[in-house]
């Protein structure tokens, strides 16, 4: 096995691609088909202490049964003695949005087709009874066919259990509907249709309808659906979005009624389903039912002494195919919310120029082994940010520098990355 992966079951577990509150998830590969997935790790000890044993066993068990093309499909659960390990499609598309930052918008035509993928992965969740409760930038994906995905369906809700609206409320506020800031209990339903709108808005403008400096003005402008459509939005598309953002949840525009709308309806293809297949609980229930015994064997790799080894499986996933250039070319880098850069400095000399750029952008600093996280305030002082940097040896001499958004806004992001390459060009090599 290669130093700083472990084996799960029968996944290799690799590199971190991305992290959350109460989860991190990791890039792996089936050992036996060699099929690439991404693991989201939970802790056991967690989920007991915010008692949502329940609640994740149900919104998982549903998770599994529910299949659809716009959704990233759950393949299994497994656990070891003090981590769950929720198993998932690896999408290699990345996220829609990396197209808004690239194009500025999206055209009417392309903004509708995603929507069109958007609530019908919606509308056949809301059917089971799985509601998403955090629709935002990070949980839209694009598959190897450009198609949308929407991810962490049903898990992403059962992460604020225990922290409800705290945790909410400082993630993403942008996108959540009123009743939702309001601090009182909420339909699931409506409360997603609100996001799919303001999503809607974002794919058509290039910005957020909501976006104030302080959040008690932008509290105010959300709960009264303070907000403006551009000149370039049809009259059609005014139309729906109008319904959608809505801020009394009981006249909002339901499912079938943005369906049914006009705008919608234009070359609409509804999605055929495949018949039910038979989906076995077995894995869900024998990692919830002995939650505090039940594992499956987990072996690490060797103990870390310098930078982790990123082997040539996991260069070539990263990639998604065989030409590296977008590694060395920076005018390739479009700035993902997972991007990354090469240097021939050492190891250390990286890590501590990084510490330096980030201590003068007045961030904060924590580094372990050779991955920092750097934390401030977002730019628009909307709440939180904090992004992740990782160095990799990829071959004698050269290393790779993976930097990952962890929390705050994404578009956000794209600025910061920026901001802080530039000031980090004197180690970034670029091949001639």
């Amino acid at each position: 096995m290669n130093k700083g992966t472990r084996k799960v079951g029968k996944y290799e577990v690799g590199r971190t691609i991305g992290e959350g509150t109460f989860a991190k998830v990791k890039f792996a590969k089936n050992v036996e088909t060699g099929e690439s997935v991404a693991v989201k790790v939970m802790t056991k000890s967690t989920i007991l202490k915010h008692k949502m044993v329940n609640q994740i066993k149900r919104e998982i068990s549903i998770m599994k049964i529910v299949r659809h093309p716009n959704i990233v499909r759950l393949k299994e659960v497994l656990a070891s003695q003090t981590k769950i390990y929720i198993i998932l499609e690896f999408v290699t598309g990345g996220e829609l949005f990396d197209k808004i930052v690239n194009q500025k918008r999206l055209s009417e035509k392309e903004s509708r087709q995603y929507f069109q993928q958007l609530i019908d992965a919606v509308a056949h969740c809301h059917s089971k009874g799985v509601y998403h409760r955090d629709l935002k930038p990070e949980n839209l994906l694009l598959g190897s066919d450009g198609n949308l995905k929407v991810s962490d369906f049903g898990l992403s809700a059962l992460q604020q259990q225990g922290v409800e609206l705290l945790h909410t409320t400082c993630g993403t506020p942008n996108y959540i509907a009123p009743e939702v800031l309001s601090n009182q209990g909420y339909d699931g339903a409506a409360a997603d249709i609100w996001s799919c709108g303001v999503i809607l808005y974002v794919l058509m403008a290039g910005y957020l309808p909501f976006n104030e400096i302080d959040l008690p003005t932008l509290y105010k402008k959300v709960s009264s659906a303070d907000f403006s459509c551009p000149y370039w939005f049809s009259a059609g598309a005014k139309s729906l979005i109008n319904k959608i953002l809505d801020p009394n949840p009981e006249t909002r525009i339901r499912i079938d009624g943005i369906k049914n709308h006009p705008w919608f309806q234009t070359n609409y293809v509804s999605v055929n389903l495949a018949e039910d297949e038979e989906v076995s609980l077995d894995d869900v229930c024998a990692v919830f039912d002995d939650i505090e015994d039940k594992y499956v064997t987990e072996l690490s790799g060797n103990a870390q002494s310098g930078p982790l080894v990123m082997n040539a499986f996991e260069m070539i996933t990263l990639s998604q195919g065989l030409n590296l250039s977008a590694l060395f070319d920076r005018r390739q880098d479009h700035v993902k919310r997972q991007t990354r850069f090469v240097s021939r400095q050492p190891a250390g000399v990286i890590i501590s120029t990084i510490e330096s750029v980030a201590e003068s952008m007045t961030l904060k600093v924590h580094t372990r082994n050779y991955k920092t996280r750097l934390e401030g305030r977002s730019p628009n002082l909307n709440g939180q940010f904090a992004a992740v940097l990782e160095v990799y040896e990829v071959a004698p001499s050269l290393f790779m520098v993976d930097v990952r958004k962890a929390t705050g806004d994404t578009l956000e992001y794209h600025k910061f990355y920026k901001s802080f390459c530039a000031k980090l060009d004197h180690i970034i090599w670029k091949p001639k």
